[in-house]
C-alpha cells in the first residue's frame, strides 16, 4: 500500500512537471516570436529616422535632433543587450559572471540615460520657447554632444558603486562562475538592489519635475499668444508625449516587482514584461517623431516617394 501511495505521487509530480514544462514551451513558442518581430520593427524604424537624420546636413546642426538622435541609438542598445539577456535566459545561456555583469550594467545604465534624455530635450524646447533669442546661443551642437556626455557619466555612477560594493563583499571566485545571466543573480547585498532603486526613483523624480516646470511654462507662452498653432502649442504637445514617455519608464518599474516571482509562470511573466514594458515604450519615439515632426515627415516621405 505504501509503494503504491509512493508510486502515485511520483506520477502526480511527473504529470506536473510535464505540464509544466509544456507551458514553458509554449509560452517561448508565443512570445519569441512576437518580442523578435515588435524588435524587428522597432529597428526598421530607428534605421529610417537615423539614414534621414545621417544624410541631412542642417538637421545634424540642430540640438534637438542630436538629442532626439542620441536616444534612439541608447534605445538601440538597451533593447538590443534587453533581448538578448531575456531570450538567453530563457534558452537557458550560461554566461561568465564578468560578461554577464557588463551587459548588465550596460543595460541598466542606458534604461537609466533614458528618462535624462527626456528631461534635456525638454529644457531644449523650453529655451526654444521662452528665450527664443537666446536659443541659438544656448542650445548649440557641441552643448548638446556634451549634455550626452554629462548622461552617460551621471548613468555609470551607480554602477560604478555597485562594483565597489560587489568586489568588496565577493570572493575571487565569483567571478568565475557561469550563471544565467539577469540582474538578480548579480546581487549578493540586498544594498545593492537599494542603491539602483533608490536612484532610479531619484532619477524619475528629478526628470518629472523638469518636464512638469518646462510644460507650465510653455504652455503660459502658448496662452499669451492665444493661438493653437503656434509653435509654443507645438512644443506644449511634445512635452506631453515626453511625460507619456516618462510615464511608461515609470511603469517598468513594475517588472522590478513581477520578477521577483519565483513560481511556474516565471518565464512568461519576463516576457510580457519586456514586451509590454520595454519593447512598446520605445515604439513610441520614433512614432512621435516620424509622423508629428515636419522635418521627419517630409524626408520620410520623400524617401519612399523616389523609391
Amino acid at each position: 500500500m505504501m509503494n503504491l501511495t509512493v508510486f502515485s505521487t511520483f506520477n502526480n509530480i511527473t504529470n506536473i512537471s510535464s505540464q509544466y514544462n509544456q507551458l514553458y514551451q509554449n509560452a517561448k513558442f508565443v512570445f519569441v516570436p512576437l518580442i523578435i518581430f515588435c524588435f524587428c520593427i522597432f529597428i526598421y524604424f530607428i534605421l529610417v529616422l537615423l539614414v534621414v537624420y545621417f544624410t541631412t546636413p542642417h538637421v545634424r546642426e540642430n540640438a534637438r535632433y542630436i538629442l532626439f538622435a542620441h536616444m534612439l541609438i541608447n534605445d538601440t542598445l538597451y533593447l538590443s543587450l534587453g533581448l538578448f539577456l531575456c531570450l538567453g535566459f530563457g534558452f537557458l545561456l550560461y554566461i561568465p559572471v564578468p560578461l554577464c555583469y557588463i551587459l548588465v550594467n550596460f543595460a541598466a545604465a542606458t534604461f537609466r540615460i533614458t528618462p535624462y534624455n527626456l528631461a534635456i530635450m525638454a529644457l531644449e524646447r523650453y529655451v526654444a520657447i521662452c528665450y527664443p533669442l537666446k536659443h541659438i546661443m544656448l542650445c548649440t551642437a557641441q552643448r548638446s554632444y556634451f549634455a550626452i556626455a554629462a548622461m552617460w557619466f551621471v548613468g555609470w555612477i551607480p554602477n560604478v558603486a555597485d562594483f565597489i560594493i560587489l568586489i568588496s563583499s565577493v570572493e575571487v571566485t565569483f567571478f568565475s562562475r557561469n550563471l544565467l545571466c539577469r540582474h538578480q543573480s548579480l546581487l549578493v547585498l540586498p544594498v545593492q538592489n537599494t542603491l539602483q532603486f533608490s536612484t532610479l526613483i531619484g532619477s524619475l523624480i528629478l526628470v518629472s519635475l523638469v518636464i512638469l516646470f518646462t510644460y507650465i511654462k510653455v504652455m503660459l507662452i502658448a496662452r499669451k499668444t492665444g493661438s493653437g498653432k503656434s509653435s509654443a502649442s507645438k512644443a506644449g504637445r511634445t512635452l506631453i508625449l515626453h511625460a507619456v514617455q516618462l510615464f511608461l519608464c515609470l511603469l517598468s518599474l513594475t517588472s522590478s516587482f513581477s520578477e521577483m516571482y519565483k513560481g511556474d509562470y516565471y518565464y512568461f511573466v519576463m516576457m510580457l514584461n519586456f514586451l509590454m514594458f520595454m519593447c512598446l515604450p520605445r515604439l513610441l519615439s520614433p512614432l512621435i517623431y516620424g509622423i508629428r515632426d515636419e522635418v521627419f515627415n517630409k524626408s520620410i516621405k520623400k524617401m519612399y516617394s523616389t523609391n
